[in-house]
């Protein structure tokens, strides 16, 4: 059984042990969306993974949530108020008309724990935090992966559109035939 929650101060340890040492997740530390133009190309694995710490262990409202199965952290998933998120209020692939949404921007699922529903689980967990903070709405981009004979894990960081349909998310908008907006209303 997994058990989703939030990432708040004491969290971190776990937090930088599901994004790892390798790969993507551990070179963006999920600063992506936080970050736009010269601040993204200014941006290092260093200071990516020193903001992302202290979003951990100092804001009011904790970054995102994780999956643990028994004690040991197994997922992660970036959720948060969509004004936090710069490049998302910027995205043509987040055009909304509800500003005060809130965003899931970023999965993480370490090797090994893959393909056992963690996702979902994530998801899930996501909007029942982001509900316990007051949320009305929450959206996402989803990735849907229909439409490509081949996505790469690497590509699956927004989550595939099934996992967001599956947690009771409906389709928006689409700016293109692989990036899908979602939203859940709660």
């Amino acid at each position: 059984m997994v058990e989703v929650r939030a990432a708040g101060p004491d969290a971190w340890a776990d937090v930088a042990a599901v994004m790892g040492e390798r790969g993507d997740p551990a070179r963006c530390f999920c600063q992506y969306f936080r970050l736009r133009g010269q601040q993204w190309d200014a941006a290092t694995r260093d200071t990516n993974r020193r903001d992302l710490r202290n979003q951990v262990r100092k804001d009011d409202v904790p970054p995102g949530v994780l999956a643990y199965d028994g004690r040991t952290p197994v997922g992660w998933c970036a959720v948060g108020p969509r004004s936090s998120y710069p490049r998302v209020v910027a995205s043509p692939n987040w055009r909304t008309d509800h500003k005060d949404a809130w965003v899931i921007t970023c999965f993480v699922v370490p090797v090994g724990h893959r393909r056992q529903g963690l996702a979902g689980e994530l998801a899930l967990g996501a909007v029942e935090f982001a509900r316990s903070q007051g949320a009305a709405v929450v959206e996402g981009c989803a990735v849907d992966i229909s439409t490509a004979s081949r996505t790469s894990s690497a590509d699956l960081y927004r989550g595939p559109l099934s996992v967001f349909l599956t947690a009771g998310f409906a389709e928006i908008s689409r700016t293109n035939d692989r990036w899908v907006l979602v939203r859940k209303h709660l």
